[in-house]
């Protein structure tokens, strides 16, 4: 028998080790504002499923992910209200979800780029709709942590989502297989945020201080 995964295969597997650790972080988050275990599991399922629910309610593909998956929604919920009992122990992960954080934006924007693709829209339609899946779900969530969203700020996060997307669309026009192009894609997106956050590369910042009045 074939030991043979195929992309979209580990895609999937990929997609569900994401949306555990982006439910755990939320948890923290949610620790941190000290939320009931309501608020815990809703943020958790929030900010793990945001970025695609909002990219399906935009592009009008119906019905949502975990409407049609209802099992997500166990999984992040429960993701979340495991954090709970694993809070004492999690400062010591920070680096294994950092990374797993930058894994899940690559992986959210591939999905995002096929979703798109497979609805035949614009090139430009396509990377938004990457984004969209890789940032949107951080977003909600930290708007509803009343922080500003780490989108708004410095760090390479959009930019990587972006670049992931722009590699992913460009591949078949170059000719690569859509196995290789995903790997690139993936690879250099993880590659850049990985490299962002240990040497604190960032976009330039616009500062605007003086009152107009």
């Amino acid at each position: 028998m074939s030991s043979y995964v195929s992309p979209q295969t580990l895609l999937h597997i990929l997609y569900l080790v994401a949306i555990v650790a982006e439910a755990m972080t939320a948890a923290l988050a949610a620790g941190r504002r000290e939320m009931d275990w309501v608020g815990v599991f809703l943020l958790g399922c929030v900010t793990a499923l945001g970025g695609g629910s909002v990219r399906d309610v935009l592009l009008g593909n119906y019905p949502l992910s975990w409407v049609a998956h209802p099992s997500y929604l166990i999984v992040t919920g429960g993701a979340a209200l495991g954090t709970v009992f694993l809070a004492r122990v999690m400062d010591h992960l920070r680096q294994v979800f950092l990374f797993l954080d930058a894994v899940g934006l690559v992986v959210f924007t591939v999905i995002g780029c096929n979703v798109a693709i497979g609805l035949g829209l614009p090139v430009i339609v396509v990377i938004a709709a990457g984004m969209i899946t890789g940032c949107v779900g951080g977003v909600l969530r930290d708007v509803l942590c009343n922080e500003v969203p780490l989108l708004f700020r410095a760090e390479l996060y959009a930019t990587v989502s972006i670049l992931t997307g722009l590699l992913y669309v460009a591949g078949p026009l170059a000719g690569l297989p859509q196995p290789l192009t995903m790997a690139i894609a993936m690879a250099a997106g993880l590659t850049l945020r990985l490299l962002a956050l240990r040497f604190g590369w960032s976009m330039p910042k616009f500062v605007y201080t003086k009152d107009l009045h």
